[in-house]
């Protein structure tokens, strides 16, 4: 399931805009990986920030995905390297293939969808030993597509550095 590239509806519910804004800044990790051999989906080219790469980026964002609708928002176990090593476990991903992990974040994208159309946005979250877990689902939401997009520009500048590939639709 690739998202499509567009943008929201001008003139639309609340929640039809959250998600389309965060669906389409979804939809740029892989558009930006199109192409991208796996040497290069595992190459370091900024050299302060070692496991920024476009392989540990994907990672990255589908374990913050888990993060806040699976464990933050409904409580589940705190579990996935988030929780199991340093503050950066979940962009060591040498060895993943890309395929795999484009294929993780979408199918967490999905379960982090359905989790959201199930419940009301003023809902908070439930897990007792986080605080942010304090957040509504709507303030989750808002907070995904900063984060989203934070790294879909950190994808732009990375993949314009192994390649000179640069663009947005």
């Amino acid at each position: 399931m690739t998202l499509p590239r567009i943008r929201p509806p001008f003139a639309a519910d609340e929640r039809t805009q959250l998600l389309g804004w965060l669906d389409t800044q979804r939809a740029i990790v892989p558009w930006k990986c199109e192409g991208l051999s796996e040497a290069d989906a595992h190459r370091s080219v900024l050299p302060a920030s070692p496991l920024m790469t476009m392989a540990g980026i994907v990672s990255h964002l589908r374990w913050v995905e888990h993060l806040w609708f699976e464990v933050l928002f409904l409580g589940r176990p705190a579990e996935g390297p988030r929780f199991e090593g340093s503050d950066d476990a979940d962009m060591m991903v040498e060895g993943i293939p890309l395929a795999q992990l484009l294929s993780e974040y979408e199918q967490q994208c999905a379960v982090s969808n359905e989790i959201v159309a199930a419940h009301s946005l003023d809902e908070t979250g439930r897990h007792p030993d986080y605080r942010s877990a304090g957040a509504s689902l709507r303030w989750m939401l808002i907070h995904m597509v900063e984060e989203t997009a934070r790294h879909a520009g950190h994808m732009d500048a990375i993949r314009e550095l192994l390649d000179g590939r640069k663009g947005y639709y």
